[in-house]
């Protein structure tokens, strides 16, 4: 088998698994994948996965490499709120959530980090379109404001909450607060619920 024949079967994957290689072609020699991406056929994404150098420049091609490379996961955090213009700053690093085991990645696509969550608080994203045929899966503002607080215990005074910089006009307009209630309540953390009491006095939102 040449490369173009793999290249056929997975380019519209976007990125692909040796697992996904094996069940097309059982006898498929490794070996292949690792001198193809030595002459930059392919894009090594980290053990065992692999992408095509033509996606590079395809917008949002971090986020949903993020989602596949390593799974279950979301994009969260830092990342999801940027997205949304709740931060002001510009991330460069995907951040994402998952039930596996905390993470970090980089490879030529960019640098990814995995905060991890018990798997009952795998919840409260959406699926958002990807090169028409594919799709990444997203949190929303209000999981990604959760998943922020739960997993960074610094953010448990009115300071350090303000110290976040969340857009007012976001805040007062277009954050659901019946979802953030609904979504804390499934927590079932008093600590949780504290921050987004706190959250909430903060941006008169009782």
């Amino acid at each position: 088998m040449n490369f173009w024949q793999l290249r056929n079967q997975f380019y519209d994957l976007v990125c692909f698994n040796i697992n996904q290689v094996y069940a097309w072609k059982p006898d498929f020699e490794k070996n292949n994948l690792t001198r193809w991406a030595k002459q930059h056929l392919l894009v090594k994404l980290r053990n065992s996965w692999y992408s095509f150098p033509e996606y590079l420049k395809t917008p949002h091609i971090q986020r949903f490499i993020s989602n596949k490379m390593y799974s279950p996961s979301y994009v969260s955090l830092h990342s999801a709120l940027a997205f949304y213009g709740i931060i002001p700053e510009a991330i460069v690093q995907t951040t994402a959530v998952s039930s596996l085991k905390k993470a970090n990645f980089e490879n030529i696509f960019g640098s990814f980090s995995y905060q991890q969550v018990l798997q009952g608080l795998m919840f409260g994203y959406e699926q958002k379109s990807f090169l028409n045929k594919q799709s990444l899966l997203f949190a929303t503002p209000e999981k990604a404001i959760l998943d922020l607080l739960y997993l960074y215990p610094q953010y448990n005074n009115e300071q350090e909450i303000r110290e976040l910089r969340f857009d007012e006009e976001f805040m007062q307009e277009d954050l659901n607060v019946e979802r953030l209630n609904q979504f804390t309540e499934k927590f079932q953390s008093k600590v949780v619920r504290n921050r987004v009491n706190l959250l909430l006095k903060i941006y008169d939102l009782c």
